[in-house]
């Protein structure tokens, strides 16, 4: 039986947020970005809700119907990053709104845009969680598969940042191929960019599912 996925409105907007809090609280990149464990449980759902917003206002947010599964996508125009000094200044912005004493917060965005492919418009998976408890259900694969059938029929490339090297692994095995040259985060885990022609699927059948971990970290507003 099929995985039922809807299009998520604002007012799935608290679900969305707390599913990603307890997905990603174990993250490497969510750890790095908060070391303290206490600080972690009592701010990250805020960085969470921050993703949220812009990308129900920006992009498409996929939900299982049984609210245990959610993808973000944002779509991304051809052309340059926006200037760090500009007045719209996205990672400060996140950083004030987020965490303010927490300069982690605003360097990922920032590390982040800078490897941010340019040139093409793509689909970027800013992230996709599996609620704990229900992961090795195939919930993520599903979600990420009707996704990129969309890419596939729109002529889109997609684009992530890998948090982990099994997650590379998954995506590897959905068509996704490594592009430039891996984040390395200050005293912290490495990030790879991917990127994935239309119709890039190989042959080899359905991945392995596992939380599909964070594909992504920040990408401010540009």
């Amino acid at each position: 039986m099929g995985v039922a996925i809807r299009t998520a409105g604002e007012g799935d907007r608290e679900l969305v947020v707390r599913l990603l809090d307890a997905a990603f609280q174990d993250d490497p990149v969510s750890n790095w970005v908060f070391p303290e464990e206490e600080h972690r449980r009592t701010t990250h759902h805020r960085l969470m809700a921050a993703f949220t917003d812009l990308v129900l206002a920006e992009g498409r947010v996929d939900v299982t119907e049984d609210g245990s599964a959610s993808a973000l996508w944002l779509p991304v125009q051809a052309g340059p990053h926006a200037a760090a000094d500009s007045d719209e200044d996205g990672a400060a912005q996140l950083r004030a709104a987020v965490d303010p004493d927490n300069e982690r917060v605003e360097l990922i965005a920032r590390l982040t845009q800078d490897i941010h492919p340019v040139g093409r418009a793509h689909a970027y998976l800013w992230m996709i969680g599996v609620r704990p408890g229900r992961q090795g259900e195939g919930l993520g694969s599903a979600l990420i598969r009707q996704a990129l059938d969309r890419c596939d029929r729109e002529g889109l490339p997609a684009y992530l940042e890998a948090s982990s090297a099994r997650s590379r692994a998954l995506y590897e095995r959905l068509g996704f191929e490594p592009t430039g040259t891996p984040l390395a985060l200050p005293d912290g885990p490495h990030m790879w960019p991917m990127w994935r022609e239309p119709g890039g699927v190989p042959e080899g059948g359905e991945p392995e599912d596992q939380r599909l971990s964070q594909e992504r970290a920040v990408r401010p507003t540009s």
